[in-house]
């Protein structure tokens, strides 16, 4: 559940930040990191990403969790676009296919570049849209989503998803630990039995909460205006340093 807390979201100078702000500012940055050409500036919002993350005491796991999946992702095109793609060669290993034959693995310089370049663009973009999301709770998050017109229908199926991310957690964990009381993971035929019974289990659970909270929330009235969703006057200091910060990566994207 460590993934999920929001203990390490305060206390910091990005914790007191308007929502609102640090979404539009994190939109524009993503945008300019999407469309540069090159690599200084992804390679800059990265590292200035970790430096936050460093600063706001995030813990370790949490840091490894978020970002195990888009440094995979980015490792994949790496490896596909060095020996798979380009014309220009870098170098070139024979390795053994077979006793009688050898099997040729080309690696190319233009081919490296594109994969750097995909790669260093995965990297800034998420490392953005993390840094937004542990420097923000999430009913911030989701008031500065709704001040920015999106619509409510995916701002309710958000809210009600992050809420049951919890409700289903413990109930995966109570079935889990029964089942491995029982052995049911004792091996690989048992253990496939056993996960394919939990998500069974979880999906009848989601539908049932699902059931369950529209009935209560229509019996008690509620016509899709929620009251966290108010917001607050922008302060002064907080847009006109968010205006100098966009200029500033403005202008090293137009390097």
């Amino acid at each position: 559940m460590e993934l999920f807390s929001e203990y390490f979201k305060k206390d910091h100078i990005l914790s007191r930040i308007d929502a609102r702000v640090k979404l539009l500012v994190a939109l524009t940055i993503l945008i300019m990191v999407l469309s540069y050409k090159g690599f200084v500036l992804p390679a800059l919002v990265t590292l200035f990403c970790l430096f936050l993350c460093i600063t706001m005491k995030v813990p370790l796991r949490v840091f490894m969790l978020r970002f195990s999946e888009p440094v995979f992702i980015a490792s994949i095109i790496l490896f596909l676009k060095l020996f798979f793609s380009g014309k220009d060669v870098l170098f070139s290993i024979s390795l053994p296919a077979s006793h009688f034959s050898l099997f040729t693995l080309t690696g190319y310089k233009d081919g490296l570049m594109d994969g750097l370049m995909i790669a260093i663009r995965i990297l800034g973009a998420v490392s953005i849209v993390a840094v937004m999301g542990l420097s923000t709770p999430f009913t911030e998050f989701i008031a500065g989503l709704s001040w920015l017109r999106v619509p409510k229908g995916f701002i309710e199926v958000l809210m009600f998803a992050y809420r049951y991310i919890f409700v289903l957690f413990e109930d995966a964990m109570v079935i889990y630990n029964a089942q491995k009381n029982r052995l049911g993971y004792s091996n690989i035929r048992r253990g496939l039995g056993s996960f394919s019974a939990l998500t069974g289990s979880l999906i009848l659970k989601a539908f049932e909460h699902s059931h369950n909270i529209t009935t209560a929330m229509i019996q008690r009235g509620y016509d899709g205006n929620m009251p966290m969703l108010k917001h607050k006057p922008f302060k002064l200091s907080e847009v006109v340093v968010s205006v100098l910060f966009i200029t500033v990566m403005g202008f090293v994207w137009k390097i």
